[in-house]
């Protein structure tokens, strides 16, 4: 029912909703904004579990976002659940990094849409990590890679270097649909879009089909993935198994220090350690390198400084 109420609602006032590139339809004085209207539901309901309702990315709700709202409430339920729950990890610290850089948090949404958070995301042009750097963007953004480390999988790191790309992507579009675009599919082809169609705005170059249909599709998976994730209750995805957010700490260790070894003396999983330090692909620091910063569980600094002085595992 209240499912019901919010597409119905978002669909009586989708003339409303914000635009890239356009200036906001008037409406009626009376009329509630989309962000009150989803507080008065979340008012009403006992089981919401998140309160931000604050959007700062412009919010678009017509049938290409529907069509992906409904995607992700019925066939692809699980998968986004499963998004959902990692975002309580990690979207604290993507959000955090963007507010440090003055950029919109909402932008973290791209990261659900690119990988689901997950640093071992390979697609099959190659882009690697939590938000998809092919090799040559990320070489130019900073990220390394060699035989034993990609830091593309690194979600600070990555984070970091996004955080530029956009920046630089804005300043040239000056629109965040368009910014989102062109991470999408590389900004030399949506610059000739954009000359040929003499447009900037991102719908009607959607109208124009001078876009890829994987473009076409990546904003509207943003915005529903954004509006779900605001109130997922009020769309169904309730009783969500919250993750605790991202917390480490970093402490340089010597080449040949080894992961699993390093999990095993620490007592924790070996996957969860792997996980914080994604960019060691091989898992492990060469003996030829003198020393690598790794990542930690909160607290456990003093007891990996003492493990890596006193063994190193060989290779």
């Amino acid at each position: 029912m209240r499912r019901t109420l919010l597409a119905a609602f978002i669909t009586f006032h989708a003339s409303a909703m914000a635009f890239a590139n356009t200036k906001p339809v008037v409406t009626q004085p009376t009329a509630l904004s989309l962000k009150e209207k989803l507080k008065s539901l979340t008012a009403r309901s006992t089981h919401v579990q998140s309160d931000n309702l604050i959007f700062d990315l412009p919010v678009t709700y017509n049938k290409q976002v529907s069509k992906w709202v409904s995607h992700y409430q019925v066939k692809g339920n699980k998968w986004f659940r499963e998004w959902l729950q990692r975002s309580y990890k990690y979207m604290p610290f993507i959000q955090a990094e963007l507010r440090k850089a003055n950029m919109p948090t909402d932008l973290a949404y791209m990261v659900m849409i690119e990988s689901g958070f997950s640093p071992h995301a390979v697609s099959t042009a190659a882009a690697v990590g939590p938000w998809q750097f092919i090799e040559p963007t990320g070489v130019r953004y900073g990220l390394n890679k060699n035989w034993w480390l990609d830091e593309r999988r690194d979600l600070h790191k990555s984070t970091t270097a996004a955080i530029k790309y956009m920046k630089d992507l804005y300043e040239e579009f000056g629109s965040w649909y368009l910014v989102a675009a062109s991470y999408n599919m590389g900004e030399n082809g949506l610059r000739r879009q954009i000359k040929k169609y003499g447009t900037k705005d991102y719908w009607t170059l959607i109208k124009l089909s001078a876009l890829p249909v994987e473009t076409q599709e990546y904003v509207p998976k943003i915005l529903a993935a954004m509006l779900i994730s605001k109130a997922p209750n009020l769309y169904g995805f309730r009783d969500l198994e919250k993750m605790d957010p991202l917390e480490y700490e970093t402490v340089y260790v010597p080449g040949g220090t080894e992961l699993n070894s390093l999990a095993d003396h620490l007592g924790i999983t070996r996957k969860s350690l792997k996980d914080l330090n994604a960019e060691l692909y091989l898992g492990y620091i060469p003996r030829q390198v003198a020393k690598h910063a790794i990542r930690v569980p909160k607290g456990a600094s003093n007891m990996t400084s003492n493990f890596a002085s006193r063994s190193q595992s060989v290779y």
